[in-house]
């Protein structure tokens, strides 16, 4: 489906300034955005004002599609800060908030990070500004990820949904075929390492939560509900989450997966040098890994995740992000224009696609030929845009983050990825991490539920 964006407010948009617009509480635990607007904002008037802007992002190169935005509107100026990547961009906006200065009026924010910002009341609804009329122009799950009922908190600019990453070579050395469920990938653990101790058919990384959380995802864990204002439901340790613990605790304890910390000098080497045969990962990584392991050029192909019941299509989500206004912006609809347009416009999106390789967020892109077709050297000529494309569809849609998601990753380090580190049961300290998590939840003033 290409769906062609509505964000330019000369359009039929404006037919939308008599809806009157309601707040409501975030899907992840949060407690709404506060008073804003009581109806739709008349953009088509707005956007002709004179209007200068901050935008802080860590996106390189990204004037390029603030430049679409502005020569459509040229009376917006946009200043574009690159602040850097996260955590440190989290911890130096939260800084500028609260000392009251130096906050952006637009910001790029993960989108499990989201949910704290929505929690703290510093984000703009952005639906009396028009973004509503873009719920269809992104994928079902990716739009729950900002909004709650009729209330938008962001605008989506790129995803992560997980696939896997392969060597084609090793696999047809030792006879592997493509495993299609987990059943079939724990055998070829076996049959790999057994073949051949130096390699691993995966690492399973004990300090980063993103990448276990998104298998979590996938199997159809739901860690957090919320039933209102600061009203939170926990429940990391349900039974999904035992099922993935339990999967992956034995192939640890037999030595048939590696538990490398990723993002590091060894686990770089471990791509150098053969030692994992497969990488699951999110749609960012075939380019990540591309410029890091430039020696296995050709090796490497890309498929979906294992599945739980052989010929389903459901993955999880690692990554993405997503650009919201800054409560207190002296002009809120230009920067609610400039966060609906880059992430909206064909022009703005492919750009975000082609130069900076961020995985789109938008059906449109997503199945735009030009967009899925294109061959990766890299990975033998592959179509891998087409791969994770097709993933994309089948992402769980009803995930929601806590409103505290830093501490709880932090929390999985210590809990779930020292159970992986010290070959201990994974599901054993799924409980540790609930109850952590339950503790901090509370001293944070919410009312906890648990298995709920």
């Amino acid at each position: 489906m290409k769906t062609r964006p509505g964000v330019r407010w000369r359009l039929p948009m404006a037919m939308a300034a008599l809806v009157v617009l309601a707040p409501a509480a975030c899907s992840s635990g949060s407690s709404g955005t506060g008073p804003g607007p009581a109806s739709a904002v008349d953009m088509a008037a707005e956007l002709t004002k004179p209007a200068e802007l901050t935008f802080w992002t860590w996106v390189p190169d990204i004037q390029s599609e603030v430049d679409l935005f502005t020569k459509e509107y040229p009376n917006i100026k946009v200043n574009v800060v690159n602040v850097g990547q996260p955590p440190d961009y989290n911890t130096k906006l939260r800084t500028a908030l609260k000392a009251g200065s130096g906050a952006p009026d637009v910001v790029q924010l993960e989108l499990h990070e989201l949910p704290s910002f929505v929690l703290t009341n510093d984000v703009l609804d952005l639906s009396p500004y028009g973004a509503g009329s873009l719920k269809n122009v992104f994928l079902p799950w990716v739009w729950n990820q900002v909004t709650q009922g009729a209330v938008v908190h962001a605008i989506p600019q790129d995803t992560g949904p997980m696939g896997m990453l392969y060597r084609q070579d090793i696999f047809d050395e030792h006879g592997i075929a493509v495993p299609k469920t987990w059943d079939e990938f724990a055998a070829a653990a076996k049959k790999l390492h057994d073949a051949d101790p130096n390699i691993y058919l995966t690492n399973l990384a004990p300090n980063n939560g993103t990448q276990f959380n998104g298998l979590l995802w996938q199997a159809g864990n739901r860690p957090f509900r919320s039933s209102g204002q600061n009203s939170l439901a926990v429940n990391i340790d349900d039974g999904a989450a035992r099922k993935v613990a339990s999967y992956w605790t034995p192939l640890i304890q037999q030595g048939l997966v590696s538990t490398d910390p990723d993002f590091t000098d060894q686990w770089f080497r471990g791509f150098a040098g053969d030692k994992y045969a497969t990488w699951l990962t999110a749609a960012w990584g075939p380019v990540f890994l591309q410029n890091n392991a430039k020696g296995t050029e050709g090796k490497w192909r890309a498929a979906p995740l294992p599945q739980w019941k052989a010929g389903e299509n459901i993955s999880g989500n690692w990554g993405g992000s997503s650009n919201a206004v800054i409560r207190g912006s002296k002009y809120p609809a230009a920067a609610a224009a400039l966060a609906q347009f880059i992430n909206s416009d064909p022009e703005s999106t492919k750009l975000f696609a082609s130069k900076q390789f961020l995985f789109p967020a938008t059906t449109a892109l997503l199945s735009d030929q030009s967009f899925r077709d294109t061959p990766l050297p890299f990975y033998g000529g592959q179509k891998v845009n087409q791969v994770f494309a097709d993933i994309s569809s089948g992402v769980r849609t009803d995930y929601t983050w806590s409103p505290f998601q830093g501490y709880v990753f932090s929390v999985y380090t210590e809990t779930a990825g020292k159970a992986m580190t010290d070959r201990q049961d994974i599901a054993a300290a799924l409980a540790q991490w609930q109850s952590n998590v339950v503790d901090y939840a509370r001293k944070q003033g919410f009312t906890v539920t648990e298995g709920g």
